[in-house]
This record gives C-alpha cells, sequence and structure tokens, in this order.
C-alpha cells in the first residue's frame, strides 16, 4: 500500500465520504445521439472509399504499392477511430441518458443498444460495407428511441453526405 493510500485511508476513516448520486459523471442533462450517427456514416464511408480503392497491379511501382498501403492504413485508422467513437457514443446514452423507466416503456432499448456495440466492432474488425450499413441502421433505431424518450416525433433526412444514407431528428413541432 502507497503512502497516499495510507492517508487517504486515515482521511476516509476519520471523515467518511459522503455519498453523491448522478446520471452522469457531470449532470449537465445535454445528451443527442448525433455524433454516433456521423460516426457511424462515416464507418459506411471508409469501407466504401476501400472497396473503391484500386490495388496496384503485379508490376506496380513500388512507390504506387505504398501510396495504396498508405491510403488502405489511413482509412483503416479513421474507420477504427470512429466505430469505437459509435460504441464511446451509444455507452453515454445507453449508460447515462436512459433510465429503468425508459426500459420499461422501450422494451428492445436494451437488445438493441447490444446489437448495436456488437455491430460496431463488427464493423471495425471487417471492411464489409453491409457490417457498416447495419451498424448506421442500428444507430438510428437508437437515435428514434432517444428523441421519442423525450416526447418527440422524429423524421429522417438525407444525410446530405457523399455518404448518402440518412439522419434522425426530432421532426418540427
Amino acid at each position: 500500500m502507497s503512502e497516499l493510500s495510507i492517508v487517504q485511508a486515515i482521511v476516509d476513516a476519520v471523515r467518511p465520504p459522503r455519498v453523491v448520486r448522478a446520471h452522469c459523471d457531470i449532470p449537465c442533462g445535454i445528451y443527442d445521439p448525433h455524433e454516433a450517427q456521423i460516426a457511424a456514416l462515416t464507418v459506411v464511408r471508409m469501407d466504401q472509399l476501400i472497396a473503391e480503392l484500386p490495388k496496384p497491379g503485379a508490376g506496380a511501382k513500388p512507390e504506387e504499392v505504398e501510396a495504396y498501403q498508405a491510403k488502405l492504413a489511413r482509412y483503416m485508422a479513421v474507420k477504427e477511430t470512429h466505430s469505437e467513437r459509435v460504441k464511446a457514443e451509444l455507452r453515454i446514452l445507453w449508460g447515462d441518458y436512459f433510465t429503468p423507466e425508459h426500459a420499461k416503456t422501450i422494451p428492445t432499448l436494451h437488445e438493441t443498444f447490444w446489437s448495436a456495440m456488437k455491430a460496431a466492432s463488427k464493423a471495425r474488425q471487417g471492411t464489409n460495407l453491409a457490417d457498416a450499413q447495419e451498424l448506421s441502421k442500428k444507430v438510428q433505431e437508437i437515435a428514434e428511441m432517444f428523441w421519442h424518450s423525450k416526447g418527440a416525433k422524429t423524421q429522417r433526412v438525407p444525410s446530405m453526405q457523399k455518404v448518402g444514407g440518412e439522419m434522425v431528428y426530432p421532426a418540427p413541432a
């Protein structure tokens, strides 16, 4: 046990810490599935770019092979980062925003989150465009659950990005 741990144990024994309750680390009350949707579309786009990337032929020059490898590595790194970003954003919504009351009114809540987390892992592991599109679909379902939990109707609108796809937003009242 370190000296700091011993001091902390003595302080806790003399003056026990108070129990504090909050729904998140900093109870700001600001939640939005937008970032998860953007990250999921980025995963789709990276898989599109990987599929479109021309592979160097057998007689390719070393610099052509290097250029291919560099682009592939960048696309994969971005895909990895955004797959993890989807998971991080979903963990915040699942763990900090949604409550047991939400789970009662949205019976598929936990299953949808669980399957979305698995979809993010699967999309991260490979370059199958269908896996990335499934991830985006799951994130959209969660966005709809989120907005419905706030009493808002939702609308799907074109993302207006090269990737295509849709984004889920609260519908105007």
